[in-house]
């Protein structure tokens, strides 16, 4: 940079709108325990530290810009942050949704935990696997990780271009799919026994229908569940970490 100008100060506004939009919904930054002016000064640090980099590729097309194609630069760029953002959660959000799913059917559903990315009660298993993933994207170092993504994003989406509609539904709809098989893949074991656990009790309980088989069951089913997850967390973190890792990398 050999000047310092008007355009200088609006190409950083700008970037700040692609940075904070994606740290206002991506994993980790996003969640409430993180206070809003924490996040809004790591976005604008984030702005500042990437600036020298971006700031060269929209000198050239701010010149002689009117009002109303600057507004529509900010709108474009706070919206092209918010789609990159929102790719990233799409891996908690479906995480989340199995995890849901795997604590009801191994009997950990009736037990409220502390909402970890939301404000709503989550089932304690669901509550510890949440903050555990989130904590390991940090420990992982996958969010400087993220803030290369948001750099080399430039290249891919120019500034000012946006993405279009059609474009922005589709990469969604595909990381949603490439995330609920990644999810499928991490809780499968627990369906499997959970399916297994259910029909074996049916089973039993057709034999002895004066017995409440499935009332006797549910504390060894619990006790089941946890040995399973005591022997598979590690494996299904590494397996979700690799998968987050992945979509970074390939953006």
């Amino acid at each position: 940079m050999t000047g310092i100008g008007p355009d200088s100060f609006l190409a950083v506004f700008l970037i700040f709108c692609r940075v904070g939009g994606c740290l206002l919904v991506v994993p980790g930054f996003s969640s409430p325990r993180v206070p809003q002016q924490v996040r809004l000064l790591i976005a604008g640090a984030v702005s500042l530290a990437i600036a020298p980099l971006i700031v060269p590729q929209f000198e050239p097309r701010l010149a002689g810009q009117v009002p109303t194609q600057t507004l529509a630069w900010i709108v474009s760029e706070t919206l092209t942050g918010l789609m990159i953002g929102f790719l990233g959660r799409v891996f908690i959000l479906v995480l989340e949704t199995v995890m849901n799913a795997t604590s009801t059917m191994v009997g950990f559903g009736g037990m409220p935990g502390s909402p970890v990315e939301g404000t709503d009660p989550v089932p304690a298993v669901e509550g510890l696997i949440l903050l555990t993933a989130t904590a390991l994207l940090f420990a992982a170092d996958l969010h400087w990780e993220l803030f290369r993504g948001l750099v080399e994003s430039y290249a891919r989406i120019p500034p000012g271009e946006g993405v279009g509609s059609q474009v922005m539904l589709t990469r969604i709809v595909d990381q949603v799919a490439s995330a609920f098989m990644l999810g499928l893949r991490i809780t499968a074991p627990f369906i499997i026994y959970a399916i297994l656990v259910n029909l074996a009790a049916g089973f039993v309980n057709k034999l002895t229908p004066t017995i409440p088989v499935y009332f006797v069951a549910t504390p060894f089913v619990m006790f089941g569940g946890l040995l399973m997850l005591y022997y598979l967390a590690g494996e299904f973190m590494t397996q979700f970490l690799l998968g987050y890792a992945s979509w970074l990398q390939r953006g």
